[in-house]
């Protein structure tokens, strides 16, 4: 069995040598991502292993079903860049619909916090011995009230996090986990109540049609002035012009994003030599109340080991039995 793997960095091959060894499977990383041009590198593979920003589109998915590929293996939960639709009854796409929760939830206390106390200004000055404590006031998130947009895996380990930090809790999913109500501390509620009424908004849902853009120049209007925006889930659940544009006028007071929209050519490589062209993401990364990080929030051990665990299995169950309980199917 043979597996062809995309879009490969360092940090993936240790946990995936590991498991392919344990199950006999041979693995050849590509550094290149999936793509029509790309796509021919599949031949005499079995499955292709794909991220978040290799491109699974219908002219794709034709080549690698004439190569003979059985499986898509999606290395993560998302799978808004594969034509899911289309891939029915013509190739198997399998994810990993939980890796580790925790490492995304926790990143994402870890940027709030960091913007919220100042601490990587506090960090840049240290270094120079500038001890000053000018311009450096944060603010309490106890007693803050913090809206979740997502309450899957993710978002519940998130707010489980909030509650630890004494915040009160507004939740929206459009399919709501009643287990997660706890009194006023937590609770679900209209989309539109929960920018009017939030403090900090918090992205954990996945990028569907009706999830475009949920944060766009309509939202920021109606939240709160001085706003605290995160996103740790998809670029493209924030209008980025819009978000800029809020954070121009005051609106927004801070932003923290581990996605981008416009991401996928630049995200997860040393673009350090180069001019950036994106204006909009150039102008975000200047402003002093936005942090950006490069779709690092997934990345701890324990997540590795477990997507490169879950990737196989889910691969040798096809090949072995043709079905996995990870199967994306046209009704999701």
């Amino acid at each position: 069995m043979k597996i062809a793997f995309f879009d490969a960095k360092p940090y993936d091959k240790v946990a995936f040598d590991k498991f392919c060894g344990e199950n006999d499977i041979k693995i050849k990383y590509f550094e290149t991502k999936l793509n029509e041009d790309t796509v021919n590198l599949s031949k005499g593979y079995d499955g292709v292993c794909v991220f978040v920003n290799d491109t699974v589109n219908k002219a794709v998915i034709d080549c690698l079903v004439e190569l003979g590929v059985r499986v898509i293996l999606l290395r993560c939960a998302g799978f808004n860049n594969v034509d899911i639709k289309y891939a029915k009854n013509k190739i198997k796409v399998l994810r990993v619909p939980a890796y580790s929760p925790y490492a995304v939830a926790e990143h994402t206390i870890a940027l709030l916090l960091t913007s919220i106390r100042r601490i990587h200004k506090a960090y840049i000055r240290s270094r120079d011995y500038n001890f000053s404590l000018s311009g450096l006031t944060g603010f309490d998130l106890h007693g803050k009230t913090i809206g979740v947009i997502g309450t899957g895996r993710i978002g519940k380990a998130f707010i489980d996090i909030c509650k630890g930090f004494g915040m009160k809790v507004l939740a929206y999913d459009k399919f709501p986990d009643n287990s997660i109500i706890d009194g006023d501390k937590v609770k679900y509620i209209e989309l539109s109540e929960l920018f009017k009424q939030s403090d900090i908004i918090s992205l954990h849902c996945p990028l569907m049609a009706d999830t475009h853009h949920i944060i766009d120049e309509n939202a920021i209007d109606i939240m709160k002035k001085g706003v605290v925006i995160l996103n740790t889930s998809r670029g493209a659940l924030v209008d980025a012009e819009a978000l800029l544009n809020g954070i121009k006028s005051r609106k927004v007071g801070a932003a923290c994003l581990d996605v981008y929209e416009e991401e996928s050519e630049l995200f997860f490589e040393d673009n350090s030599g180069h001019i950036m062209e994106d204006e909009i993401l150039a102008r975000l990364i200047s402003m002093p109340n936005v942090i950006v990080t490069s779709h690092q929030a997934f990345l701890t051990e324990e997540a590795l080991e477990n997507i490169a665990e879950t990737t196989i299995k889910n691969f040798t169950d096809i090949m072995c039995n043709n079905y996995s309980e990870n199967e994306i199917k046209l009704e999701i």
